[in-house]
């Protein structure tokens, strides 16, 4: 399975992560303009809460990447197992909205209604795993079916028929349905065989490893412990707002999309060196933009979160980290031979499959604890929701690096990683350099018109100057820069010829 194509997965999956930016945003734009603050954290809340609920699906989806990506053809029993576990799920929901909507404060009938994202959830996130063990990009274009259809069914349910966070979940629900069509017919290859409870039998005597890797975001849900201390959730408001303009920067990891399963398949570890410099390229660019488009992002979003910038600069530079954090996970999940031979519990304890689950449990124990006694104490003093929020993201941020610069040690010693300085200098001072300047142009002269149409004409020129100026600067200083773009027109070239 080492035809997995590194740098081609890793482009056209980056190309059309950065359509669902777009698209992305369009629906968070309807969503932030159209529900009151309440609405929009219940909204959070229930994203959260399905949280709880995956714990579940990974029992089956992390051991049929590997499989797949390994020539194993589980794909029909994975597909049809998720839809099983999926009404466990569905039941499990229900159970925990019961309990968690009193003390939030929420509408339980909105929080059962929700549930019914469950069973979707489940299949496309099955089918996806599937695709990323042989054609990483073919999860982009799931992505982007379900971003695209979101919008027109966010402007029939939430502005047509005004049904508010009722036609959110309606419009996410309905989303799921063409996107997971159009992963099985891409899938359908992987889908041929008939289903074999050997493989099930396999992903349940093995299921405390996945349950245990996704339990940390569990056990340390960061959204309901703030729902909950502070008992109102209109402070998740800001976070989600906020959330939006930070989370971009997290879709330059797209760049890496096919390093776990080229190594799962036995790839040659230094292909990994590259992809970790082509993802510094373009992360930091995007977390340039993300900081100095904090305002008018915002303002975007909904002029009463424009206030939040602080949380957006923490949450972009926190996503920075946390996805160079994820980077070097994947590589070392990537490179654990443990599950290719029959293995004991005690083997898979002693393996690197268990033991970045347990960092990452450490890691978000420090966090919770670090969360809830700030938390608590502002609180004494009488705190506004927009403080806590700001608090909320510099605690994230900071406890997210020493965990990460850790990860960074273990992967140079087990891949022996050798990074080139120089180059990641010149990214680094190149992005700051042009994206300072454009944040004291835009300053000077971006006007905030109230017509969102005409501000969105506004900020466009100052957009493209940017990255123009960074694409067109590092092209010229670095010779990498020029070589993945002539790499990328070559690509291109070839594939018109290869179509007359």
């Amino acid at each position: 399975m080492s035809s997995v194509r590194v740098t081609y997965s890793g482009l056209i999956s980056l190309i059309l992560g950065l359509s669902t930016v777009v698209t992305g945003m369009l629906f968070v734009v309807i969503i932030t303009r159209n529900l009151s603050p309440d609405e929009l954290g219940t909204w959070s809340l229930i994203g959260g809460l399905v949280t709880y609920v995956i714990i579940i699906e990974p029992m089956i989806s992390y051991w049929t990447t590997r499989e797949i990506a390994r020539d194993t053809e589980s794909g029909k029993t994975a597909v049809l197992s998720s839809g099983i576990f999926s009404i466990i799920g569905f039941l499990i929901f229900l159970l925990i909205a019961f309990f968690v909507s009193k003390p939030t404060g929420t509408n339980i009938d909105i929080l059962y209604f929700s549930a019914i994202m469950i069973p979707f959830s489940f299949v496309n996130r099955t089918l996806s795993s599937i695709s990323l063990g042989w054609k990483p990009h073919v999860n982009s274009y799931g992505v982007i079916i379900f971003d695209i259809v979101k919008i027109p069914a966010a402007l029939f349910f939430i502005i047509f028929l005004d049904l508010g966070l009722t036609g959110v979940i309606l419009s996410v629900t309905i989303a799921y349905i063409p996107s997971i069509i159009v992963l099985t017919i891409l899938n359908r290859e992987k889908l041929q065989t008939n289903f074999n409870k050997v493989f099930l039998k396999s992903w349940l005597k093995r299921a405390w490893l996945p349950s245990y890797i996704k339990f940390p975001n569990v056990v340390v849900f960061d959204v309901l412990i703030f729902s909950l201390i502070t008992g109102s959730v209109v402070g998740l408001a800001y976070w989600v707002s906020a959330f939006a303009i930070g989370s971009i920067v997290g879709h330059s990891s797209q760049i890496t999309k096919a390093v776990y399963p080229k190594l799962l398949s036995g790839g040659s570890n230094k292909f990994y060196e590259v992809n970790f410099l082509r993802l510094l390229y373009f992360a930091f660019l995007f977390t340039a933009i993300s900081i100095s488009f904090a305002r008018p992002g915002l303002f975007i979003l909904n002029p009463i979160y424009d206030v939040a910038v602080l949380v957006v600069i923490f949450l972009s530079l926190r996503t920075f980290i946390q996805m160079l954090g994820s980077s070097f996970t994947n590589a070392l999940q990537g490179i654990e031979k443990v599950d290719l031979k029959e293995s004991s519990v005690k083997d898979y304890l002693k393996s690197k499959l268990f033991y970045l689950p347990t960092i990452r449990l450490i890691r978000r124990a420090v966090y919770l604890s670090s969360l809830t006694i700030t938390l608590i104490i502002l609180l004494q003093f009488n705190t506004s929701q927009l403080d806590l929020v700001i608090a909320w993201s510099v605690i994230v941020f900071i406890v997210e690096i020493p965990f990460t610069v850790y990860l960074f040690y273990l992967v140079k010693r087990n891949l022996s990683l050798s990074l080139d300085k120089n180059t990641i200098l010149k990214y680094l001072l190149v992005s700051i350099i042009v994206f300072t300047g454009i944040h004291l142009m835009m300053e000077e002269f971006l006007e905030y018109d109230s017509k969102l149409i005409n501000f969105f004409f506004n900020l466009i020129p100052f957009f493209i100057l940017g990255t123009s100026l960074y694409f067109g600067l590092t092209y010229l200083i670095d010779h990498k820069t020029r070589k993945l773009f002539k790499g990328v027109l070559l690509e291109i070239n070839n594939r018109i010829k290869s179509k007359k």
